[in-house]
């Protein structure tokens, strides 16, 4: 941010008083610009024993495969942005969803919540934001050409709960250190 959104003028960084931490602050009309993590909602869909996988067409990651997922926009819930999301990138109807995790990336300013359901009909189709979507089983995913370290490992969570019969509620801190393979601080799963 250079300037602010309430007069004009230039901003400064700054810790205001009583705070803790550095912020965009005008110091001519005293405004305060706080900037927090966005919220990112995706989910994996199922259908006859298949996920439903995105190939990206946008950065970051272009060309690699994903779960359908984006940020959320003003005034939708989670579970919303998860289902618009799906829409979106794979003309997928998502039916039953139900959260499966939540994962928070400190390093990106990001929360990541992830629900899983079914596709409706096995119907799929790719969106603006795709270059071709997929239906995959754990031993046809393409695990070289995923996107995303976490999607993966949220992946084979989904598959070892399925395999077992069971549905856990995840709840990570994930830690990311450059060059170094992707840590999860798991907190106790949640049966339900």
């Amino acid at each position: 941010m250079k300037y602010c959104s309430e007069c004009a003028k230039p901003l400064v960084r700054m810790i205001p008083e009583g705070d803790d931490r550095e912020r965009y602050v005008c110091e001519y009309c005293n405004t305060v610009h706080y900037q927090n993590p966005k919220v990112v909602a995706g989910c994996i869909l199922h259908h006859q024993g298949k996920i439903l996988l995105c190939r990206r067409a946008i950065e970051p990651r272009s060309g690699y495969w994903s779960i359908p997922a984006g940020y959320l926009e003003n005034g939708e819930s989670a579970l919303q942005g998860a289902a618009r999301e799906a829409l979106e990138e794979a003309h997928a109807c998502a039916c039953d969803l139900r959260l499966f995790g939540v994962f928070a990336l400190p390093h990106l300013s990001q929360l990541y919540m992830v629900y899983s359901g079914e596709l409706r009909d096995g119907y799929c189709k790719a969106g603006d934001e795709t270059l071709e979507v997929g239906l995959f089983s754990p031993d046809t995913l393409p695990r070289q050409a995923m996107a995303f370290q976490l999607v993966e490992k949220i992946l084979q969570d989904y598959w070892a709960d399925h395999a077992a019969g069971r549905q856990r509620l995840y709840h990570a801190d994930v830690i990311s250190e450059p060059q170094a393979p992707l840590q999860l601080i798991e907190h106790e799963p949640a049966q339900y």
